[in-house]
């Protein structure tokens, strides 16, 4: 698929709506927003529609207009960014319903599920797609969008410091920067400040938090119980996974979280070091992801959850 087919499909809607994958991050907040504003510039008015996400990502232009839903039943066109499948896509009826849909991505497990598709696993992010998109159809990265795409792209890298990241990552923040952009800023509220609820739960994750395979795996989990007692609201789990994955000689970390509807069902976080491919371990799972970090979901107490996820690792470690 051509960037030109998808600025024709884009130019002849009049309906559009943007959407992205549950328990979205920086990456799939910043990348909505910043089409939302890229869009506007070409005289659109789409709906971008996120019904729950982190309070972090509040300071970002355009955020209070997102729409926990929409009275438009069948858009002209809708956008799918940063999911790899339908069955992740919040808003998967929008998307369903549209008369044509895109996919843009940067998951190596996406599986082209739009009418037209933009994947590009080697992208660190997939704001830092939408910055070559937005360049190559002339439109200007304002302050504004640089922001959004900003947050993106140092979320998915973990601060510039994942592996996927590459020298156009830091020839581009260089360019923000030019541009006013406050990286240190935003580095700072998306990456160093957490909630008072967030600080619970990580004290939870250590206290119950195993090592094991002789260091090279650890595991530890909160539950439906442990949100309700700290007041825990959307995105409020996110990084605890990464605690785990910093313990020297850890290659594969694991990190479960009950679903919100108190069910036996747990949505499962595994960050990998250096070789372990996490993102076939949860395509066994029906989920996926990246290399070095992939979801699932998996049903089972937590003991059982446990051990399925470690029979599978056990394997490639």
């Amino acid at each position: 698929m051509t960037l030109d087919e998808i600025f024709k499909e884009i130019q002849k809607s009049e309906s559009i709506v943007i959407l992205t994958h549950e328990s979205p991050d920086g990456d799939a907040v910043g990348s909505s927003l910043a089409m939302k504003l890229a869009l506007e510039s070409l005289g659109k008015k789409p709906d971008v529609i996120i019904p729950e996400y982190a309070e972090i990502f509040k300071f970002l232009p355009g955020t209070k207009d997102i729409k926990e839903s929409s009275d438009v039943k069948n858009y002209d066109l809708a956008i799918s960014l940063d999911c790899a499948t339908l069955k992740r896509l919040m808003g998967s009826e929008y998307f369903e319903n549209a008369k044509r849909t895109i996919v843009i991505d940067h998951h190596g497990s996406n599986n082209m599920f739009g009418d037209f598709n933009y994947v590009n696993p080697v992208s660190p992010a997939c704001c830092e797609i939408l910055a070559g998109i937005f360049d190559y159809y002339n439109i200007n990265i304002t302050k504004e969008i640089g922001s959004c795409l900003l947050t993106g792209i140092i979320t998915d890298t973990g601060g510039f410091k994942y592996p996927a990241t590459t020298a156009e990552t830091f020839e581009f923040t260089a360019e923000l920067l030019r541009k006013g952009v406050n990286v240190s800023d935003i580095y700072r509220r998306v990456l160093q400040t957490v909630s008072r609820a967030h600080f619970e739960l990580a004290k939870k994750v250590m206290d119950r938090m195993e090592i094991l395979e002789n260091g090279k795996v650890t595991f530890s989990y909160i539950d439906k119980n442990d949100e309700q007692e700290v007041g825990a609201k959307p995105g409020d789990h996110e990084g605890l996974v990464e605690l785990g994955r910093d313990i020297d000689g850890v290659e594969v970390s694991i990190f479960i979280r009950q679903k919100e509807d108190g069910s036996d069902d747990y949505k499962v976080s595994l960050r990998s070091t250096e070789y372990v491919n996490v993102s076939d371990v949860c395509l066994m799972f029906g989920g996926g992801g990246h290399p070095r970090a992939a979801g699932a979901l998996v049903s089972g107490t937590i003991e059982e959850v446990k051990k399925k996820l470690l029979k599978e690792i056990k394997k490639v470690l």
